[in-house]
């Protein structure tokens, strides 16, 4: 898979194309240049880098093997595969290399890292396609380097079918100053969510039935399958949210999010039936299918916001149908996330119309789009081909004054978001395209995004899924 990125007016040089075969930028003295500690930057070179995945791309020959790019402060390509210099392993058939994405400072040197899902790799024996793993590669003055694998044995587990690394997020759990890495499982048994790196703690590995969460599991829950970190109660310390899309509590597929503080052995369970959460439970509804987390009202503090893709609003639906969608948003305080300060958000109060495919919050991402301290709200509309963008305000959080809808031109754009640098970058994996939109300052209850600077940033040939999963600095 050859991706051909074009230079729009806001990069700063032509972009290097990649070679032929996987490369790994070299590591040059790493007293040479030092890292800046900011967010996504690999190579140390103080610009946010942004990594693309194409889990089905063919690698030497084998089909879905998968492939990851990684486009160095929006100018030099680099692509990462089993097959590149000093990766563990190989690429081989099927493996989805790229099925998840996250990127933090793993090893406090002040680079970035990247980790890489690999959830359909045969680690338990040969043919056992699911099994799973994680591909670390670490930053350095030159770039990222290969880093070891870890599967779900390094955590306590038994290797099998569990899909490890199908879901990932990066977040400062212990307080240490360098991050720990959040591993999804959502195929053992009901799922579960692997801690590699916690201060003074073995990797491990928790489920819905570890006592501390005290749920009740079932085999098609998916407990894991979408993760993001945060802080909710402005402590200095992450927690995670673990999303459960699938899961069955009154209904079946209603979706459930659950919050895991790991340092105090807490958890908090969310669902559209908890108390002052919009909505109720309904089957298939996919509470929790996508999440991100951001400071939307500038207070300090981290708030969550949850898709639920699957939400019948108009009428006549058919059960299992894809959902006109919403996002719940439930903000941080002191405590943690109160759900008495929630809110839900559809197209029936914002710009656009709710149509039972839409799928409004399958993807979400969270950044300072206008550049005034308070984070707005990115919603994937995939089923709309489009993107909806809600302002963050000091005076209350989210939104709907001036809420932009940008509609693209198919390939599920809308499917992947991620904020990088001055500019939002919006996925149509059904296209292999990458479209950038520009940002600007502006105060106030305004989007920043500018719709009239679209243009494409990557376009890829075939049916790699190219833009499935992205990571920048916020994604």
């Amino acid at each position: 898979m050859r991706a051909a990125f074009l230079a729009p007016a806001v990069l700063a040089s032509l972009l290097v194309p990649a070679s032929p075969a996987s490369a790994v930028p070299v590591t040059a003295d790493p007293a040479a240049r030092a890292c800046s500690g900011r967010a996504a930057d690999f190579d140390g070179d103080g610009r946010a880098d942004l990594v693309v995945a194409a889990p089905y791309a063919e690698v030497g020959g084998h089909a879905r093997a998968g492939s990851v790019t990684v486009l160095y402060g929006m100018r030099a390509e680099r692509r990462l595969t089993q097959d590149g210099p000093g990766v563990p392993g190989e690429a081989e058939t099927a493996d989805s290399f790229g099925s998840a994405l996250a990127t933090g400072d793993f090893d406090g040197d002040g680079c970035a890292d990247l980790a890489v899902g690999v959830s359909e790799e045969d680690r338990a024996r040969v043919g056992a396609d699911g099994d799973g793993a994680v591909q670390l590669f670490h930053g350095s003055s030159g770039g990222l380097r290969p880093g070891r694998t870890i599967d779900i044995g390094d955590l306590g587990g038994k290797r099998g079918s569990a899909r490890f690394g199908a879901a990932l997020a990066a977040g400062d759990l212990d307080g240490d100053g360098d991050d720990e890495l959040v591993i999804g499982a959502p195929g053992l048994r009901g799922g579960a969510v692997g801690v590699y790196g916690f201060k003074g703690r073995r990797p491990y590995l928790v489920t819905q039935e570890t006592g501390w969460i005290g749920q009740n599991e079932r085999t098609t829950d998916q407990f894991g399958a979408v993760l993001a970190t945060g802080d909710f109660d402005g402590d200095g310390r992450d927690e995670i949210a673990a999303g459960a899309p699938a899961d069955t509590i009154l209904k079946n597929g209603q979706g459930s999010v659950t919050v895991l503080d790991v340092r105090r052995r807490k958890a908090v369970l969310l669902t559209q039936d908890s108390p002052w959460i919009t909505g109720l439970a309904e089957a298939w509804d996919s509470f929790g299918a996508a999440l991100a987390t951001g400071d939307f009202d500038a207070d300090g503090r981290d708030d969550l916001a949850i898709g639920v893709p699957g939400e019948g609003l108009t009428d006549n639906q058919r059960a299992m149908e894809y959902g006109d969608g919403t996002v719940n948003v439930v903000y941080g305080s002191r405590g943690g996330l109160r759900t008495a300060r929630s809110e839900a958000w559809s197209q029936r109060a914002l710009k656009g119309t709710p149509r039972y495919f839409d799928r409004f919050g399958a993807a979400l991402a969270a950044g300072d789009l206008n550049g005034d301290g308070d984070d707005e709200l990115v919603i994937g509309v995939p089923g709309e081909n489009a993107v909806q963008v809600l302002a963050g305000t000091r005076s209350g959080g989210l939104t709907k004054n001036h809420n932009l809808l940008f509609t693209g031109k198919g390939g599920h754009f809308g499917g992947a978001l991620a904020v990088a640098g001055r500019g939002l970058v919006v996925a149509a994996p059904g296209d292999g395209r990458l479209t950038l939109l520009r940002t600007s300052a502006r105060q106030g209850s305004y989007p920043g995004v500018r719709p009239s600077t679209a243009k494409t940033l990557a376009t890829v040939d075939g049916a790699s899924l190219f833009g499935y999963a992205m990571a920048g600095p916020a994604s």
